[in-house]
C-alpha cells in the first residue's frame, strides 16, 4: 500500500494555452517518462454507494469526502491500481493498493473477497476498502478514460498534470475492455491541468501559473461524468 498526502490546485484551460504552458514546461522540468510524443492514456473505474454518496457530497461541496477507483493505464495491463482519495481540508490524500488484474475483474463485478486475501502491509487498507463497499453498497458507476502529459519536480514533490479529451461511459464497466463506448465530458478544447504538491509552489512555477490567469477551479472527472451522461 502507498500513500500520498498534499495540496491540489485544478484549472480549466483552452488547447492554446495548453500547449504554449507545455512548450515552457519541457524547458524546466521533467516529463514524466510515460509521456511519449502525446501523452499517455489513463482509465479508471469509480464505484459509489447505491444512493450516489460520494457523488452528492462532491456536489454539495462537503468538505471531508472520498472517491474509490480502480485504475489502469492500458487494457492490456497485468495489473490494477485500487486507490481511494479523501480530501481533508486543503490536502488531498490518496492511497493505493495494487492488485492482479484477475482480482481487479473480480472487483468489477461485484466480488470483494480478493480484499480479504490481501496481507501484510496491505491488509489495513484492503480491510478498510472491503468494510465501506460492504456497508454502503458500493458498486461500479462509470468509466473514464483521457490522455495526460505530466510534469515533475523534485522539490516538494511537485507534479504538474495536462488531461484532455475526457470521455466516460455507464453502459459498460468493464475496465480492461479493448473497445468501450465513450461520449465526452467536456468541450473537446477543454484541458483540466492539475497542480499537486507538497509544502509550497516554487515561484517560477507560481508565475506560469498567475500568467494563464486563469481561476482555480473544482473539477471531478467522475462527477462531471455523470453529470454529462444523465
Amino acid at each position: 500500500m502507498t500513500q500520498v498526502l498534499r495540496k491540489e490546485k485544478k484549472f480549466l484551460l483552452a488547447r492554446r494555452e495548453f500547449y504554449a504552458m507545455k512548450g515552457q514546461l519541457d524547458r524546466v522540468l521533467h516529463g514524466d517518462p510515460h509521456n511519449g510524443a502525446s501523452g499517455y492514456r489513463v482509465r479508471s473505474l469509480y464505484f459509489d454507494s447505491i444512493y450516489d454518496r460520494d457523488f452528492n457530497e462532491k456536489a454539495e461541496g462537503v468538505e471531508l469526502r472520498r472517491k474509490l477507483r480502480l485504475r489502469i493505464y492500458s487494457p492490456d495491463s497485468p495489473t490494477a491500481l485500487l486507490e481511494m482519495k479523501q480530501k481533508q481540508g486543503e490536502l488531498q490524500r490518496k492511497r493505493s493498493l495494487l492488485l492482479p488484474r484477475r482480482d481487479a475483474e473480480a472487483l468489477a463485478g461485484g466480488d470483494l473477497r480478493c480484499l480479504l486475501r490481501c496481507t501484510g502491509e496491505q491488509r489495513q487498507f484492503a480491510l478498510e476498502c472491503y468494510g465501506l463497499m460492504t456497508r454502503l453498497c458500493y458498486r461500479p458507476k462509470a468509466v473514464v478514460e483521457y490522455r495526460r502529459t505530466a510534469y515533475i519536480a523534485r522539490e516538494n514533490h511537485i507534479r504538474i498534470t495536462f488531461d484532455r479529451d475526457i470521455t466516460a461511459t455507464e453502459s459498460c464497466c468493464s475496465l480492461f475492455s479493448p473497445r468501450l463506448l465513450m461520449a465526452p465530458v467536456l468541450d473537446p478544447s477543454a484541458v483540466v491541468l492539475e497542480v499537486k504538491y507538497n509544502g509550497f509552489l516554487l515561484s517560477y512555477i507560481q508565475r506560469l501559473l498567475n500568467a494563464a490567469d486563469r481561476p482555480e477551479v473544482s473539477v471531478s472527472k467522475y462527477c462531471r461524468a455523470r453529470q454529462s451522461l444523465l
